[in-house]
């Protein structure tokens, strides 16, 4: 379960007078007033996240917003994908750390079934691999939970014009990794040089896995996932993890659902 610490207080704002509300149906199911004659299109959001006053407080916020209607939310991934084949919202806003299935096999399934809907990953985890694991499944946006209620609303208007956004703290550190690693040169030897262990451990790194999970997964001691970590990184020519994820990312070594829950 993710903590979001100062959520509460970045994402409260005063309601706004006037605000003009659409026939779209709320995230409550009660329609709402028409827009008056030549009111702004409505963008429609779905919210996908585990943490209730998380939601609660963000459905608040964005309502507040002329042309935002919330008309979802789910607790889970496997919930976030049942209604949103329902609902066909235009911009989805996705946790990663969710139960059943996590936020990004959710948004892999959902950017691959409705490549219109925008996903936006909104998140407390700010690691490099997450947010190019994020890219990967299909998300145009990526923003912490500790962002200002001004800068989600801005992200769901830049995914909705087809723009990509990611948080502007980690997004020099990302450009700077993508820098790095296209001066590095492609390893030597492909997948052929890997055994079929070698290969699950990439995937699970790739996955965000820490080295205890991983051992979890596969009933190895974390020493050993160690050595075998060593032994791939020999292999291939690369020096860490970070490289190793983005390694396995770009092979398409990702763990499905089934082998994850194994």
């Amino acid at each position: 379960m993710q903590g979001m610490p100062g959520s509460a207080a970045r994402l409260h704002e005063p309601r706004r007078e006037g605000t003009a509300r659409s026939s779209v149906p709320s995230r409550h199911g009660n329609p709402a007033p028409h827009e008056p004659p030549g009111a702004m299109e409505t963008t429609t959001i779905f919210l996908a996240d585990d943490h209730a006053l998380f939601r609660e407080l963000l459905g608040r916020v964005l309502e507040m917003e002329r042309g935002i209607r919330v008309v979802g939310e789910a607790t889970n991934g496997l919930e976030a994908v049942n209604k949103v084949r329902q609902l066909k919202p235009d911009v989805v806003l996705m946790d990663i750390n969710m139960p059943i299935i996590d936020g990004l096999a959710a948004t892999r399934q959902i950017t691959e079934e409705f490549p219109q809907i925008a996903v936006i990953m909104l998140t407390m985890y700010k690691h490099n691999h997450q947010v190019l694991q994020a890219m990967k499944v299909g998300a145009r946006g990526y923003l912490l939970k500790s962002a200002q209620a001004q800068e989600v609303l801005a992200a769901i208007r830049t995914v909705r014009a087809g723009g990509m956004l990611i948080e502007p703290s980690i997004a020099g550190t990302v450009v700077t990794e993508y820098r790095r690693l296209s001066q590095v040169a492609e390893p030597a030897q492909g997948l052929s040089v890997l055994t079929e262990r070698e290969i699950d451990i990439i995937r699970y790194v790739a996955a965000g896995m820490n080295n205890r999970e991983i051992a979890n997964k596969l009933a190895y001691s974390e020493k050993t996932v160690k050595n075998y970590l060593s032994n791939i990184f020999s292999k291939l020519g690369i020096r860490d993890r970070t490289q190793a994820a983005i390694y396995g990312l770009r092979q398409g070594l990702i763990p499905n659902d089934d082998a994850l829950d194994e």
